[in-house]
């Protein structure tokens, strides 16, 4: 581990970046001229004095998971991970056809999305990440297992189909299967993509006769009906903004001016995940 290296590379980062570049809002009486260090260890979900030990080149050894959460906390590109995970004397997470690495770009979108559910999703329909708003709609995010990806969600967990709107159901499986056919001729034998679709071909008669249509895209409709537990229907028109290699998407979801969706999108901002009384 070079702690040295390790702790200058972290610094600069953190303040080469302004709060408007993680959507934090600067505040009044702001002296420093970048982040500040608790507000890394906010971002990262770590304590302000374990990351105050890493700058001042006395902390221990990070793990692969809190060097991850540093990386897309200080907008990291990939080469700029990997650098940060040799220094910390880790091996290089290996470079995945479907990267789970946030890509920088998509993320400073999403750090300005405030009135509109927005979440960047990787090829194989993982949450990444996402804002206040999309959280409210779709709930926190699976980050273990197979249910990670979106069709395993779809075809084995029923109940993750209550967001969407019932005569948008057939629609929305096929989309998910068609995902998930793109995603896996770009992974490949072994890997995650192919461990979810083996697994769906054995448990879900209902995926196989979908798969057996040979459809392939990666598709997200114009316009979605979702379904809020206290709100009801809400209707959105849905916009994608794909990375250059196509393996990421921040979607974008938005009501249209003037209706009740946009109201209820308002009250959502508003009050999040309290029940509504």
């Amino acid at each position: 581990m070079n702690r040295a290296a390790l702790a200058d590379f972290l610094r600069r980062r953190r303040e080469a970046l302004r709060p408007a570049d993680v959507g934090l809002v600067p505040g009044p009486r702001r002296r420093a001229t970048g982040l500040r260090r608790e507000e890394v260890a906010a971002l990262t979900g770590m304590s302000v004095d374990y990351y105050a030990r890493l700058e001042q080149q006395r902390g221990p050894q990070p793990s692969e998971q809190m060097l991850a959460a540093l990386a897309r906390a200080l907008r990291l590109t990939a080469e700029e991970r990997d650098y940060v995970f040799r220094l910390a004397g880790h091996g290089v997470p290996r470079r995945l056809p479907l990267e789970s690495h946030v890509a920088p770009p998509l993320l400073r979108v999403l750090d300005r999305l405030e009135d509109s559910p927005a979440l960047i999703l990787s090829g194989l329909g993982e949450t990444l990440v996402q804002n206040r708003l999309a959280e409210a709609v779709f709930g926190e995010p699976v980050t273990t297992g197979l249910a990670r990806a979106s069709a395993y969600r779809w075809f084995m967990d029923p109940e993750s189909r209550n967001v969407y709107a019932p005569e948008h159901h057939d629609r929305q499986g096929r989309s998910q299967v068609s995902s998930l056919r793109a995603a896996h001729a770009a992974a490949g034998p072994g890997s995650l993509a192919d461990e979810v679709l083996q697994a769906l071909l054995r448990e879900s008669d209902e995926f196989v006769r979908v798969w057996e249509l040979h459809e392939v895209a990666r598709r997200f409709e114009d316009h979605k009906t979702l379904l809020h537990p206290e709100l009801g229907r809400i209707d959105v028109d849905c916009q994608a903004l794909f990375t250059e290699d196509q393996s990421q998407a921040l979607l974008v979801l938005t009501p249209a001016p003037g209706t009740e969706a946009e109201e209820k999108i308002r009250l959502l901002a508003v009050l999040g995940h309290e029940t509504f009384a």
